[in-house]
């Protein structure tokens, strides 16, 4: 074991204190004799866990069926929230009044511990995001006066409160990574090379940057859009052809991108999660409230690439 351990990277270790706390969060779903489908959430978020923690040693095959089984365990809706020990209101609007924006210190601490590190040494963002969380728990933990177990129980309210979208990004990171072997990317420049005359400048960008809006909505993450659009039309029709400066251009692409974030539910912690956690009537409100913006933006991005070429 401790040579194992021994073995593990920086990352790797992240991964692992994730996938305990997860399965804590299945433990107590499981004891917690109030939840309708106890057993449901608390197998859905230990299948979870052993992803994490085992996920590099196991076979696709076998994350493959435990991914089936998560799904299979939304599909018959036994995935919801249960009893969390909250405290009464009338406590949670004084304890509001004594604190006051202190609050707002531990979120702080977050971002900001996590660029000095990630900044700063070769841990990297991700890292350092894990260490910023732990300090920033055990400021949080010192300002409300609450215990350890306390913020188990709130950190299990809020990912029952996410629920299945919790999953989403490594959905949409596996989906990114079909569309490359089933060579999308191919189809996407023959088919726009077959409608965009090669010689219309404004036409490509105006096929770029909507690509990448259309296709983040697709995959729900720009990252995995752009490898796939730029690799298509970006760098053959624009940087070879035309001369564009990839430094420009790549940046004002991934902006597209961020438009269609916006206009749609796959980019879940953007726009589902809020909903969920806010509690809105309208599941689509967030989505419904960026589309303007979105739009906006998305025409601002194809003039500004235009006249940068």
């Amino acid at each position: 074991m401790m040579e194992l351990l021994n073995q593990m990277k920086p990352l790797d270790y992240v991964y692992l204190l994730v996938g305990i706390i997860l399965f804590i969060f299945s433990i107590l779903s499981f004891l917690d004799k109030e939840h309708k489908h106890r057993i449901g959430t608390g197998l859905f978020w230990l299948i979870y866990s052993v992803s994490f923690i085992f996920g590099s040693y196991l076979s696709k095959e076998i994350n493959g069926w435990l991914v089936m089984v998560m799904a299979g365990i939304v599909l018959i809706k036994q995935l919801g929230k249960g009893a969390y020990f909250e405290s009464p209101i009338d406590f949670k609007k004084l304890e509001a009044l004594r604190i006051g924006n202190v609050i707002f210190i531990p979120a702080l601490m977050v971002g900001i511990i996590t660029f000095i590190i990630g900044f700063f040494t070769k841990l990297g963002a991700l890292v350092g995001l894990a260490i910023a969380a732990i300090f920033a728990m055990f400021a949080a933990l010192y300002i409300t006066r609450a215990n350890v177990k306390q913020g188990f129980h709130e950190g299990r309210r809020l990912i029952d409160a996410i629920g299945w979208t919790a999953i989403l990004s490594q959905l949409l990171a596996a989906l990114g990574y079909l569309f490359n072997l089933a060579g999308v990317g191919k189809i996407i420049s023959s088919a726009v090379a077959s409608i965009v005359p090669a010689d219309n400048v404004f036409l490509i960008v105006v096929a770029y940057c909507i690509g990448m809006a259309l296709f983040t909505m697709i995959m729900g993450n720009a990252f995995a859009a752009f490898a796939m659009i730029t690799s298509a039309i970006g760098v053959p029709m624009l940087v070879v052809a035309h001369g564009a400066n990839p430094a420009i251009i790549g940046p004002i692409a991934m902006l597209a991108g961020y438009c269609g974030t916006l206009m749609t539910p796959m980019a879940a912690n953007f726009n589902i999660v809020p909903v969920a956690l806010l509690e809105m009537k309208d599941a689509y409100g967030v989505i419904k409230a960026q589309i303007p913006v979105a739009v906006v933006m998305l025409v601002l991005n194809i003039l500004l690439m235009y006249y940068f070429l």
